[in-house]
């Protein structure tokens, strides 16, 4: 594994993006009753998380020089 591995732009954005996610669906099973539509809207946050990894990716935040 390489030495910088994960310390990129793009790797850090995709994670903030995916922990909001699960704190906005983790704060929707919270309430009583649960909020679905609350908790679908985190997943939805959360599964956008991989797609805008690969597009930071392809525009060169993968990369520790930044």
């Amino acid at each position: 594994m390489a030495a910088g591995h994960g310390n990129t732009p793009a790797a850090w954005t995709a994670v903030a993006v995916a922990m909001l996610g699960f704190v906005v669906g983790s704060v929707a099973l919270l309430q009583v009753p649960t909020q679905m539509t609350l908790l679908w809207v985190g997943i939805v946050i959360a599964a956008i998380a991989f797609p805008l990894f690969l597009v930071l990716s392809k525009l060169g935040f993968n990369t520790s020089e930044h």
